[in-house]
């Protein structure tokens, strides 16, 4: 059991809030990136102790399915994610199993900590992509996971470039902070395949990551890489996309995807590059209390309205030493 001491909303949370539920079970309590204190623990759970600050992953994996042996539990049979699947976050108290659970560095400050999982899940996408220091990157799509993988695509980078594209100059002032040598602001009629070529010198980059999810991106990511090139395909899309795959067949490119993380990894990788790097600094619109979580959290994110990451404060007061089972406080999606 741990108790919340700070949770961040996730564009997730506030399309499940506003037009859900999408991914989600009715009934459960949303959040799915927070930090929190270890108040009470299972029989013969060694791995955290109470009083300990901990991060957790956000999916839950069986352990002996083929996927979880391979090391992929983010594909397990039976994968459920907290705050979608099993009561999440967004409130005072949350459940999580003590393996997903990882101790968050007495130099990792809590708004840092609550960001955790979302820079994991950008990292694991890194993973996939197989980055090399030297590559030229273009992100397309530079919102919630957009700019975290720029931060961890221009902490490899050495001798390459990472350029962000995107619509929105206020996203792109936060990709420059988190490292991106080039932003490109994309305008709502011009070609994003053009805009590609334009930046990579009209030889394409050595890697493209589409995490915007709009319907017109997958087909310019595609067709953005030079000869031999790699897409990353990370934005969800809630209809079928055409796409030239002739053309991306004769260039021989290659084509990844990525979803979630890998918590033994990720999360642990992410904690460490926050350690070092203030990111939430530079990603964090303001943070707000439980109670404020629907009018000044999750529909300003629905409505496009919030300038960056908000991050929530539960309203808690110290636990009894047996605390009730289970505590049904938080933000449940009907």
């Amino acid at each position: 059991m741990i108790e919340v001491i700070r949770a961040a909303i996730c564009g997730t949370d506030a399309s499940e809030w506003d037009h859900g539920p999408l991914l989600c079970k009715p009934g459960v309590v949303l959040g799915h990136e927070f930090v929190g204190r270890v108040v009470a623990r299972g029989d013969g759970v060694t791995r955290v102790q109470v009083g300990d600050r901990v991060v957790s992953g956000a999916g839950i994996s069986c352990g002996h399915c083929p996927w979880c042996r391979g090391g992929r539990t983010n594909l397990c049979v039976e994968y459920r994610t907290l705050g979608l699947q099993v009561d999440g976050g967004l409130a005072e108290y949350v459940r999580s199993p003590a393996s997903i659970c990882h101790l968050v560095p007495d130099a990792c400050t809590d708004d840092g900590a609550a960001m955790a999982q979302p820079l994991a899940v950008a990292l694991h996408a890194l993973s996939r992509v197989q980055l090399m220091a030297e590559d030229h990157v273009a992100v397309i799509g530079v919102g919630g996971i957009g700019s975290l993988v720029v931060a961890g695509a221009s902490r490899r980078a050495n001798g390459g470039r990472v350029v962000a594209i995107d619509i929105d100059h206020e996203r792109l002032a936060t990709a420059s902070a988190l490292g991106a040598t080039d932003t490109a602001a994309a305008a709502e009629d011009e070609s994003l395949r053009e805009l590609l070529l334009e930046w990579s010198g009209g030889t394409g980059f050595d890697v493209v990551i589409e995490a915007s999810g709009a319907a017109h991106a997958p087909a310019a990511a595609l067709a953005g890489p030079r000869r031999g090139g790699r897409v990353l395909l990370v934005g969800l899309h809630s209809a079928p996309r055409e796409l030239d795959l002739s053309d991306t067949i004769l260039r021989e490119i290659d084509v990844f995807t990525s979803v979630a993380h890998v918590c033994s990894t990720d999360i642990p990788a992410a904690l460490h590059l926050l350690t070092e790097n203030d990111l939430a600094a530079s990603t964090m619109a303001r943070t707000i209390p439980l109670d404020a979580l629907v009018e000044e959290g999750l529909r300003p994110i629905a409505e496009r309205r919030a300038p960056g990451k908000i991050l929530v404060t539960p309203n808690t007061t110290s636990p009894e030493a047996n605390l009730p089972a289970p505590l049904d406080i938080g933000a449940r999606i009907s």
